[in-house]
């Protein structure tokens, strides 16, 4: 990979998820640390991120990437979340579906489970289930398709769900789960109130890296979907993993 387009893909890992270890982002490359290390000096010079111990930050200022950007990013392992996330639904039960790019592609794969049922503040993912989904009230955010606010907040405690299904930003043992902007995160919080257990979807991006908002513990969660085994620190905290 040349350094520009290695360079890219840094910025856009980092402004997606506000937050990456040097780790992580030398794995995602195939690259060393070393290599990393150098790459984040050259776009800290340029004002494009923020060099932290073990890592680096998005730039103060600097606003989360377009929702339509992101929806982009590892679109392929997103749809193969999607279908493996599917399998654990049984017929008949009820779900529910925050809003984000990963749960788009989820969508993709209940559309040919009829009898699922879905409550969802997306509007993405309503649209493409038509009648299967209850789209809540709310306000529409201007960069997430999706409802928020009080009243979605209260039309969410009207339900009584068998699985909430979230797809945050950034995934971290110690830290936990987390969103970059606090509206994302009530959604979310509430979904997980409000069902009998919480599912995860999250590319391999998502994990060792931070964001602003904290959703839950990782102990709150169930269930990880994801593309890649996340390493045994996930696996001791929550009960199931699913990655094949």
């Amino acid at each position: 990979m040349w350094h520009l387009d290695r360079r890219t893909r840094i910025v856009g890992i980092i402004r997606g998820g506000s937050r990456a270890t040097t780790a992580t982002l030398a794995r995602e490359l195939g690259v060393s640390r070393e290599t990393v290390r150098r790459d984040l000096l050259s776009l800290e010079a340029e004002g494009l991120v923020q060099r932290v111990h073990g890592g680096a930050i998005a730039p103060e200022g600097s606003e989360e990437a377009p929702f339509d950007r992101r929806r982009r990013v590892f679109w392929s392992e997103k749809i193969a979340i999607g279908r493996k996330a599917a399998r654990i639904i049984a017929d008949g039960q009820i779900v529910f579906i925050d809003a984000g790019t990963t749960t788009l592609a989820f969508a993709e794969a209940l559309a040919d489970r009829p009898s699922v049922k879905v409550v969802t503040n997306s509007i993405g993912v309503a649209q493409r289930l038509g009648s299967q989904a209850v789209l809540l009230g709310g306000s529409i955010n201007s960069d997430v398709p999706a409802t928020f606010g009080e009243l979605t907040l209260a039309e969410i405690e009207r339900f009584q769900t068998d699985i909430a299904f979230i797809s945050p930003v950034a995934i971290e043992p110690s830290a936990g789960v987390m969103n970059f902007a606090l509206h994302e995160a009530e959604i979310a919080r509430a979904m997980i109130r409000g069902a009998g257990k919480t599912a995860l979807l999250a590319d391999h991006s998502k994990f060792g890296t931070r964001s602003r908002v904290n959703i839950c513990r990782l102990d709150a969660i169930d269930i990880i979907v994801t593309d890649r085994p996340p390493g045994p620190a996930y696996d001791s905290i929550v009960e199931r993993v699913v990655c094949d």
